[in-house]
């Protein structure tokens, strides 16, 4: 990443997303604050149900069809034509390779042919930012959680830029079971949303499956909850759907909960930031809230259409990063699907 040489008063902001199977583009005016001119998302998640999960050729494949489409729409509806862009953004990682190529490579494309900047963003960066889009006022520092299909992480915010990761996931993420664990149960891909319907129907003390790791440190592990479900299952195969999908849920938004709340007072903050696709679950927001509520501890969940994946976060993290930072890259930038999080420090934290 290279220093900006110059500082023009560069104001539209250009970015794409295209880490999975949503094809996102967003336009920003403007660089210490922010107006969000077009935010726009096209789902492939009807193609991949009857998959039952992401197919990466699929997912590229609509990418290429979509992506050019979405960019004409953004400018249409904002009234922008292409030179009048300023910083063109894309994820280059963490995310399936194709996807994030084709979104990368239209990227340095129109920058290039618009004769403006270019900068590539970490996919769990931009999570984060959404925060800061949603809720500016809330600054650092804060504790996030990070929970989406591919990512569970609590990183100490304390700055922008300034993170340290407190646990991450050591098997599956949290998504990432919720979608296994509602195939098995036939519910098509993504399963998250209607496991979450169901969870606030069913009993979720139904049956009694495992907290992982719920007081061991703040890491995160739910394969073997996943794996006690399906045991569950082969056992009870007249099982009641929302029951199962209760005490599920239940068992997963319990160990989000209490990790997250406990980090954020073992490390003496007050504000907790919770982003990703999994928060926009009402089950985890509900949890969240009961156990924040007794620590004294406040919770930011940013609405919805900046939880799950989309390109607003992305433009906010790169409005940062070449802004305020100064940073940028040059068009040789490749995705990078197993990015790390883009940490000065990568230390786990446990302060007592």
């Amino acid at each position: 990443m290279s220093a900006r040489t110059s500082t023009p008063h560069h104001e539209l902001t250009l970015a794409i997303e295209t880490s999975c199977d949503e094809t996102a583009v967003a336009i920003v005016r403007g660089t210490s604050k922010q107006e969000l001119l077009a935010n726009l998302v096209y789902s492939q998640a009807d193609i991949h149900a009857e998959f039952g999960g992401v197919i990466p050729e699929v997912a590229s494949r609509n990418h290429l069809r979509k992506l050019p489409l979405l960019v004409r729409q953004a400018l249409r509806q904002t009234g922008i034509s292409e030179d009048e862009i300023d910083l063109v953004a894309a994820t280059y990682g963490p995310g399936l390779v194709g996807p994030l190529l084709v979104g990368l490579s239209y990227a340095k494309g129109f920058a290039y042919g618009a004769d403006a900047a270019f900068i590539g963003v970490n996919h769990l960066e931009g999570h984060l930012f959404a925060h800061r889009l949603a809720y500016p006022e809330v600054s650092p520092p804060f504790m996030g959680l990070i929970v989406s299909g591919g990512h569970t992480l609590l990183v100490r915010v304390d700055a922008y830029g300034r993170y340290t990761t407190v646990g991450t996931t050591v098997d599956d993420a949290a998504g990432e079971a919720l979608d296994k664990v509602g195939k098995k149960l036939g519910i098509p891909y993504p399963a998250g949303a209607e496991l979450d319907r169901r969870a606030q129907i069913g009993n979720r003390a139904a049956v009694d499956f495992p907290r992982p790791m719920a007081r061991v440190g703040f890491d995160f592990s739910f394969s073997g909850l996943k794996t006690s479900v399906m045991t569950y299952l082969r056992k009870e195969p007249h099982f009641g759907l929302d029951d199962i999908a209760a005490s599920f849920v239940a068992s997963v938004v319990d160990v989000l909960a209490g990790k997250a709340v406990e980090a954020t007072r073992r490390h003496h903050l007050k504000d907790l930031v919770v982003v990703g696709g999994v928060a926009a679950s009402v089950t985890l927001r509900a949890r969240l809230e009961e156990e924040s509520a007794r620590r004294g501890i406040r919770v930011w969940v940013p609405p919805l259409a900046f939880c799950t994946d989309n390109a607003a976060m992305i433009a906010a993290a790169a409005v940062f990063r070449y802004y305020e930072l100064g940073q940028s890259h040059d068009l040789s930038l490749a995705p990078e699907p197993n990015l790390a999080f883009d940490n000065p420090s990568n230390n786990t934290a446990d302060p007592s």
